[in-house]
């Protein structure tokens, strides 16, 4: 990869935040290709260091103060791709961008979508969340299609597969982000009000349409990526098997993926 240690370095403190934030995600990235694992765990570390500042046990303590850092956090890459000196996580990130050719622009909107989740969040419709999952997982899913060898022509349905991803997050952690005076359900303003569970539902069936327009993309990319995108797709498919089987009951329940349901990913991401 690179002789450059503080850039090896920067990508296994890369990995190492992945592995201990997202184990699922992690796992699946350890069935691609050794050569793009550290791009992705770089990837990762800069979007995740955007999500500690606007989620983590430190985080600033108003949401000015997150916005602005979130600003401090963005131009940190933009110094570190004029070829200033940055943090080692934008090191690794640029790095991996300029060895494979990625659209980091992307990440611009991104941060839009972090700074809205600063402050309480109410999504009105469906379009108001879609135009949200475009910036936060849609954008990371076209950079991540550019890194997978994906034909340009399904960047944007990889785009969507990030958003059926961003989609399921939502459905399993309702709770959690009820904890942080955010709902991410359109129409819903108070989970103690009636019909959440009529609105997780729709989600759900939402989520679903999502992935199923991915998968000619899915089918589109690499033999050698395509295992750990569906090992991917099978664990957060299990997660709405899980809130579905609830009946859009997921307040109070833990609809993950559990150690029971392993043997069946593994054997989806093998097709």
């Amino acid at each position: 990869m690179t002789t450059d240690p503080s850039i090896t370095a920067a990508y296994e403190a890369c990995r190492r935040l992945q592995r201990r934030h997202d184990p699922t995600y992690y796992w699946a990235t350890r069935r691609l290709p050794e050569a793009i694992r550290p791009a992705t765990h770089a990837l990762y570390g800069y979007v995740r260091t955007a999500d500690e500042i606007v989620d983590g046990p430190s985080r600033p303590p108003t949401a000015e103060a997150r916005r602005a850092a979130l600003d401090a956090w963005e131009q940190e890459l933009t110094r570190g791709r004029a070829g200033a000196r940055s943090h080692p996580v934008v090191g690794a990130l640029v790095d991996a961008g300029e060895r494979h050719r990625l659209p980091l622009d992307e990440l611009g909107i991104y941060m839009q979508s972090m700074r809205t989740d600063c402050g309480p969040v109410r999504i009105a419709s469906d379009d108001e969340l879609d135009s949200y999952m475009d910036g936060s997982a849609g954008s990371v899913g076209r950079i991540m299609a550019a890194l997978l060898g994906v034909p340009k022509r399904f960047h944007a349905d990889f785009g969507r597969l990030g958003q059926a991803f961003q989609l399921t997050n939502f459905i399993r952690d309702v709770s959690e982000d009820w904890e942080m005076d955010r709902i991410y359900l359109p129409g819903v303003d108070d989970l103690r009000a009636p019909g959440l569970r009529e609105a997780v539902l729709r989600q759900i069936a939402r989520a679903r349409a999502l992935f199923a327009v991915a998968e000619p993309a899915i089918a589109a990319a690499p033999a050698s990526m395509r295992s750990g995108i569906r090992l991917a797709v099978a664990a957060y498919l299990r997660i709405l098997d899980r809130a579905e089987a609830t009946g859009g009951d997921v307040l109070g329940r833990r609809i993950g993926v559990r150690a029971r349901d392993v043997p069946a990913i593994l054997a989806a991401g093998r097709r």
